[in-house]
């Protein structure tokens, strides 16, 4: 996705010309950054700041994908002070990352093989340890999830 300058929203030329929502929501999970800020917000609300010293991103492009996940409503901000605090605004998301997880793992990470995404074709094996530390910290949110589910319900979850 790339930002429109005329309005300030994240727009493809796909989305411009009128994709479906889902095709929209799917687009905005396809950049490996916004996989990784959504990661991290799901443990806890954040700065510009924090997300730039934990995830090894400029400040610019922290800002560019926020900007993004705003504009898709996934993510919103509070300000406190001078500071603006992001986080999710819908927990669902991590269950939806959870599924394609658990999708990749039934399809023996077909992806991988795809002709247009894959390892054949230019995908790097940092883009593999990114993923891995992004299902790591899946795992540990789904775990964080289900204790909160289990609280929720008046049982506790192990």
């Amino acid at each position: 996705m790339a930002i429109d300058d005329d309005a300030g929203r994240c727009v493809s030329a796909d989305i411009a010309a009128g994709i479906s929502p889902a095709a929209a929501l799917f687009h905005s999970l396809a950049d490996e950054n916004r996989l990784r800020i959504v990661a991290r917000l799901a443990r806890g609300e954040a700065r510009v700041v924090d997300l730039v010293g934990e995830l090894g991103l400029a400040q610019s492009t922290v800002s560019k994908h926020l900007a993004c996940l705003r504009d898709c409503g996934l993510v919103d901000h509070r300000a406190e002070g001078r500071q603006s605090f992001y986080s999710l605004t819908r927990p669902e998301l991590m269950d939806l990352l959870a599924s394609a997880e658990h999708l990749l793992a039934a399809t023996g990470h077909a992806v991988v093989l795809c002709p247009i995404h894959g390892t054949r074709h230019g995908t790097t094996h940092g883009a593999a340890d990114a993923r891995g530390a992004l299902r790591a910290e899946l795992d540990h949110d789904l775990e964080r999830l289900d204790r909160q589910a289990g609280e929720i319900e008046g049982k506790t979850v192990s």
